[in-house]
């Protein structure tokens, strides 16, 4: 592993063509030694199974992706959000990692209370987070960018994101900054000093802005370096405030998983480098 590799972490989803033993061999051949996993593809390998591949491949999973989805009104399906966020808890700690990621929720059917809505996250947190320190396990609420407010995440910026998280022990719960979902946001340098400041900056992922956006807006996160974001000045920024945690690339793109999954890999590599070297 290079100098410039020691904080790099491959998300699963950068190159989700890949096969779970796919992306094993990949890192290997690369010399990535941290992933961030997701939730969907590890159930569909097996929990355990993922969880010695990555032991033996020499990989630390760095996240999963995702908790959250805590914004329910209704009794019943809040029980449900409330026991699949336990189960993400525990698969975390099977494989070894000791951050979930948390994606809060939209607006429930026919609601407009984005309010009524974060405070719900608050009070999911106070039940999950004891449940998250006894496996080891630290939360980081995500914010999102705020076109997906309505349908998939009521947390928009660090700041709404802080708020929630320090109503709790910065061991429990913290944030996820994502420069995809924060880089317009002229109050985030700031916020990152508070988060920081509080050690509750859990998860650094990059990703870039690049436009016109795709239709459904999910798969739009660019390639480091082909949008709009100075990855320098974010790295920056996180380092100022203390992080020197893993950092994470993270792409939902169209095109890219189009291509060779081990030539995605090796180019995000590349411009990891770019940023980090």
């Amino acid at each position: 592993m290079t100098a410039g590799l020691a904080r790099f972490s491959i998300n699963q989803m950068t190159v989700k063509q890949l096969s779970m033993p796919e992306l094993a061999a990949a890192c290997g051949e690369s010399g990535v030694t941290q992933v961030g996993l997701w939730r969907a593809p590890v159930q569909e390998y097996g929990l355990r199974a993922t969880a010695k591949l990555m032991r033996d491949a020499g990989l630390t999973v760095t996240t999963l992706c995702r908790g959250g989805f805590l914004t329910a009104t209704e009794p019943q399906a809040r029980a449900v959000a409330l026991a699949d966020n336990r189960r993400a808890i525990e698969e975390a700690a099977t494989l070894g990692t000791d951050t979930l990621v948390l994606v809060s929720g939209g607006l429930p059917a026919g609601s407009k209370d984005l309010y009524g809505a974060r405070e719900r996250i608050a009070d999911a947190l106070a039940e999950l987070g004891p449940c998250a320190e006894r496996h080891g396990v630290r939360l980081a609420v995500e914010p999102l960018h705020p076109m997906y407010a309505s349908d998939r995440c009521v947390v928009s910026t660090l700041a709404q994101a802080l708020d929630l998280a320090e109503r709790f022990p910065a061991h429990q719960v913290g944030v996820t900054v994502d420069t995809y979902h924060v880089w317009w946001d002229d109050q985030a340098p700031a916020q990152i000093g508070r988060a920081g400041a509080g050690g509750r900056i859990h998860a650094f992922q990059l990703a870039d802005w690049i436009t016109p956006l795709p239709q459904g807006v999910l798969n739009g996160r660019g390639q480091i370096g082909d949008g709009a974001i100075d990855m320098r000045e974010w790295r920056g920024l996180v380092e100022a405030a203390g992080y020197t945690g893993p950092v994470e690339v993270e792409l939902f793109n169209d095109e890219l998983w189009a291509r060779d999954g081990r030539e995605v890999l090796a180019e995000t590599v590349e411009r990891f480098h770019s940023v980090f070297q």
